[in-house]
C-alpha cells in the first residue's frame, strides 16, 4: 500500500484509540507486523497553546518507519497552522479525526460533527492539504446517524479536497462501536473514489481480515479494539496461522518502553486497562485483576503478574 510517497510494508495498520493508542503499544504491534501505528487523537488547539501532556502523545518509537499522527479540530486556521508547524516534523503522513463520536469531541463540534457540515470539512482538509507537503489524510464514519447516511458524498469531498487517503469506519455516529459494520458502504466507497481506501471496524482476526479485503476491495485495514490485548493479531493475519504470544513478556515490554519516556506515576494509572486486555481469555484470572486494579506499585503489579503467569504455566 502506498499513501503519497509513502509505501507501506503491508496493508494492516493499528489504528487510533484515545488512550490506548501510547507508543509502546505501536511499537509492539509494529514489532508483531503492522506496517504503522497511528497516535492517539491530539488536539490541534492544545498543540498551538503548548499543552505538555498533549505534546506527549506526539512521542514516536525508534522502530515506527512509518510514522502517523491523527489530530483533531473544527477550527480550519489552527489546524492548517499545526500542519504546517514544527510541531509535526516527525510525522510522515498527518490523518484528520472527523469520525470520533464521543460526547465531548462532537458537542464541540469537532470529530464526527463534521459529517454534519461537509463544507466546513471542506475547508479544514483543503487549508491542511495547503499548509504541508505530508500526505493529509481523513478518518470519518458512515454518517452521522442513521438518516443522515452521507459517507460516500464524504469520500468524493475529501477526494477532491486534495486528501491522499481515507479511512471509513461504516458505523454512524450514533452506533458509536455498537453493531456491526456495514461493509456495503465501504465497497460503495471504493468504487467511488481513486485515493486509497482504508477499512476500519469489527477486523478481529484472519477470516474478517480475508472477507473485508475480498468484499469491498478496499486497499488496508486498521485494526483496533481487536489488537487491545492481543497485538499478536497482525503476525496470525500476515502469516496466516493463527498463534498464541508470551503475555508476560509483551506485557513487561510494553512497560518498559513506556518506562523510558514516562514516570511510574504515570504508567501505573495507564497501563493497568491494557494489563486487563492482555489477561482477558485467561483462566482463573478473576483475582489477579483485583489485585492488579488496585496495586499502587508498578513493580508489585509486575510481580503479582509474574506469580500468576508462573502458576499458569506449572
Amino acid at each position: 500500500m502506498k499513501i503519497g510517497n509513502i509505501e507501506f510494508k503491508n496493508n494492516i495498520i493499528l489504528a487510533p484509540m484515545a488512550g490506548c493508542t501510547d507508543v509502546a503499544f505501536r511499537s509492539i504491534c509494529v514489532d508483531f507486523g503492522a506496517s504503522a501505528g497511528v497516535t492517539e487523537m491530539v488536539s490541534a488547539k492544545a498543540l498551538k497553546y503548548d499543552n505538555e501532556k498533549t505534546k506527549d502523545l506526539l512521542i514516536t518509537a525508534p522502530n515506527e518507519s512509518v510514522k502517523i499522527v491523527q489530530i483533531f479540530g473544527h477550527e480550519s486556521d489552527i489546524m492548517s497552522e499545526i500542519c504546517g508547524s514544527d510541531i509535526l516534523n516527525d510525522f510522515d503522513i498527518i490523518d484528520i479525526n472527523m469520525g470520533c463520536p464521543a460526547p465531548k469531541i462532537v458537542n464541540n463540534g469537532d470529530g464526527s460533527a463534521l459529517m454534519k457540515n461537509i463544507p466546513k470539512a471542506r475547508e479544514i482538509i483543503e487549508k491542511c492539504v495547503a499548509s504541508t507537503s505530508k500526505p493529509i489524510t481523513v478518518k470519518f464514519r458512515s454518517g452521522f446517524d442513521e438518516e443522515n447516511i452521507n459517507a460516500i458524498e464524504f469520500a468524493k469531498m475529501c477526494e477532491s479536497a486534495g486528501a491522499s487517503a481515507i479511512t471509513i469506519h461504516a458505523r454512524t455516529r450514533n452506533q458509536m462501536y455498537g453493531g456491526h459494520v456495514d461493509l456495503d458502504i465501504v465497497k460503495k466507497i471504493k468504487e467511488s473514489v481513486s485515493i486509497p481506501v482504508i477499512a476500519s471496524g469489527d477486523i478481529v482476526d484472519l477470516e474478517s481480515y480475508k472477507h473485508t479485503i475480498n468484499y469491498t476491495k478496499c486497499d488496508g485495514v486498521m485494526i483496533g479494539r481487536g489488537a487491545l490485548g492481543n497485538p499478536n493479531i497482525f503476525s496470525n493475519i500476515l502469516n496466516e496461522n493463527e498463534t498464541t504470544f508470551d503475555k508476560l513478556s509483551t506485557i513487561k515490554k510494553h512497560i518498559n518502553l513506556l518506562r523510558i519516556y514516562f514516570s511510574d506515576r504515570f504508567i501505573i494509572g495507564h497501563i493497568k486497562k491494557h494489563i486487563l486486555w492482555y489477561l482477558k481469555g485467561e483462566k482463573n484470572c478473576s483475582d489477579v485483576k483485583v489485585q492488579v486494579s488496585y496495586e499502587p506499585s508498578l513493580d508489585k503489579v509486575i510481580e503479582i503478574l509474574e506469580n500468576f503467569f508462573k502458576k499458569r504455566n506449572n
